[in-house]
């Protein structure tokens, strides 16, 4: 198995990378992430069956419009698309939640959805905002076998962030069942103290 060069971690694991040729890009519950010489993305993940998980997901979404793409898996990494942008919960503080980005939110979940995903959610720190406005995810989890039938931790996020009326607002003229669907289990969940 080739490795990756690093002299402050040993070998790891990995690709034919030396890492001093990469730019340090963060850390997350998962893994470090690093953007490559390429334009691509280097996800080294701590735990092997993680990174065949999520692997297995941008696999199988290959190609939507929502996710990266990725090129190569081997135990504990990946490569794949790298995706800029900026958080959804800073780009809200600084612009706001426009119509579209609201509107995009919804396709994102409707996306979710038609993907067969049972986990109609994600956390707003896996949630890019693209200078078109357009969403990407990064860090895909338990899609198909968590159940959580509305998107629960957005909407707590647009709430904490004063926005969740204007949200609620486009989705009721955009979709009133989805409206009535997402804001009866929302109010219902925050009532009865059950989180996902």
């Amino acid at each position: 198995m080739r490795s990756i060069k690093n002299s402050n971690n040993g070998n790891i694991n990995c690709f034919n990378i030396d890492l001093s040729t990469c730019k340090y890009l963060g850390q997350g519950r998962n893994g470090k992430v690093y953007l490559l010489p390429d334009g691509n993305a280097l996800k080294i993940f701590f735990k092997e069956a993680n990174c065949k998980h999520e692997y297995e997901i941008l696999k199988s979404v290959e190609g939507n419009k929502h996710f990266p793409n990725v090129y190569e898996y081997n135990s504990n990494c990946m490569i794949r698309d790298y995706v800029g942008g900026v958080l959804i919960e800073n780009y809200i503080m600084q612009y706001g939640l426009s119509a579209n980005l609201s509107k995009n939110l919804i396709e994102l979940i409707k996306d979710f959805k038609n993907l067969g995903f049972t986990r109609l959610d994600i956390r707003c720190e896996h949630i890019f905002v693209q200078e078109d406005v357009s969403i990407m995810i990064i860090d895909p989890r338990r899609t198909y076998d968590k159940i959580i039938p509305y998107p629960n931790s957005i909407l707590k996020s647009l709430y904490k962030l004063g926005v969740l009326d204007d949200f609620f607002n486009t989705l009721q003229n955009t979709d009133i069942q989805l409206y009535k669907d997402w804001s009866t289990k929302y109010i219902f969940d925050i009532n009865n103290g059950i989180h996902y």
